[in-house]
């Protein structure tokens, strides 16, 4: 849809340039029209942009000339979309995934992206985006100290690298209570007690999900390289110490959530790459399945991607951001009414309304609006005028 409607505007551009000579009028109109049919459906262009360029920020096959060109078209069309606070959350969400597996292909072109944006919204509209390549740059500085720290104070090396990411600029991830292998706990406990040291007080949450990793494995055709998340390697290194594990062993062992790990057996054992075998047929798992190694596994690269099972994003996910987004904006039409209110001290209804829908630069409604004023009054931010009940005056 995105490109479509990039291509829509450069061929309306294009005819009011070659046949009218970009006559002002003729640009407005077509302005205005764009911002009408693009916010007559509610969050969805927002959504569907920020998947756009996160599509295009994952692509190798587009040089750095034509991606500057391509983001600047996109923000013709992103100045057109009311709910850019959507766009924002859905931005940080694909952002995250191309920092932490590192997907994006080009520095140059993020930083493009968040001056573009930089520009048109302001400092406050990045900074939590700034603030999460501040995690990865700070964390990549930590990690080559906490290998010289190791270096100095034990007898084993790490390729372990852990990003430590501020919360608060970072889309919120579920928590799994997972039983971490022994081989990485080890790690864990010295980076915890390294990190400590400079930062006392702080907790971390460890987040497995998001974790991959690079397995050794031996099979006939020769040894090899698996490239894994963290789940996968889980799995797999339980096959050190037992030949062959039924999946109910292996949830008791890894103490993982059922339907995740019957993705990740799924990945390991009915993929492609088959890594695992299973003894039943077709793809499903079910629970009385036994698996083994594949010892026959072969691929003619050293080091061999498994794939996970991503789940698409779930309509739920997708109202989940979206809510979150929408209880943000309370909180900004509750602070602006307290504001107009602190400084007018007594406003009429209608004159209240009309200041909100000057001063708020997120698509609101007349009953959004009255919703939050009823709301201000019981919490006795504010009351009606007992003479006149169409003004609101402030209660300080």
């Amino acid at each position: 849809m995105i490109q479509d409607l990039l291509q829509f505007k450069f061929k309306l551009d294009s005819i009011v340039e070659n046949s009218f000579k970009g006559d002002p009028l003729f640009n407005n109109i077509i302005r205005n029209s764009f911002i009408k049919f693009i916010n007559s459906k509610q969050n969805k262009p927002a959504q569907l942009l920020a998947k756009y360029i996160d599509l295009k920020l994952r692509t190798k096959d587009i040089s750095e000339e034509e991606l500057e060109v391509l983001l600047d078209r996109v923000m013709v069309i992103f100045r057109y979309i009311q709910g850019k606070d959507i766009f924002e959350a859905f931005y940080k969400k694909d952002l995250a995934k191309r920092l932490l597996l590192g997907k994006s292909t080009s520095q140059d072109a993020e930083d493009s992206m968040i001056g573009k944006l930089k520009s048109e919204c302001g400092t406050a509209f990045t900074s939590k985006i700034e603030g999460m390549f501040k995690d990865i740059n700070i964390s990549e500085g930590m990690n080559s100290a906490f290998k010289q720290h190791l270096n100095h104070t034990t007898t084993f090396s790490s390729d372990l690298c852990i990003n430590v990411l501020t919360s608060s600029f970072w889309p919120n991830y579920p928590s799994y209570n997972v039983n971490i292998p022994a081989e990485l706990v080890n790690y864990q406990v010295t980076f915890q007690k390294f990190y400590s040291i400079n930062h006392s007080g702080r907790k971390l949450v460890w987040q497995p999900n998001l974790g991959h990793c690079l397995v050794k494995a031996g099979f006939e055709s020769g040894n090899k390289e698996l490239q894994v998340s963290l789940f996968q390697a889980m799995v797999l290194l339980l096959f050190n110490n037992s030949e062959k594990l039924t999946f109910s062993e292996i949830v008791d062992l890894t103490n993982m959530d059922m339907e995740e790990l019957k993705r990740t057996l799924i990945s390991l054992a009915s993929s492609k790459s088959k890594v695992l075998m299973k003894q039943s047929k077709g793809k499903d798992i079910e629970n009385d399945d036994t698996f083994c190694v594949n010892n026959k596994f072969s691929d003619k690269l050293f080091r061999v991607k498994i794939n996970q099972i991503q789940l698409k994003e779930s309509m739920e996910e997708q109202k989940a951001t979206e809510k979150s987004v929408l209880a943000d904006r309370q909180f900004q039409i509750d602070a602006a009414i307290v504001r107009i209110l602190k400084n007018k001290k007594r406003i009429s209804h209608n004159e209240l309304i009309s200041e909100l829908f000057n001063v708020l630069d997120i698509p609101v409604k007349p009953y959004d609006l009255k919703k939050r004023i009823e709301l201000l009054i019981e919490r006795e931010y504010m009351e009606r005028d007992k003479d006149d009940s169409s003004n609101y005056i402030y209660i300080a």
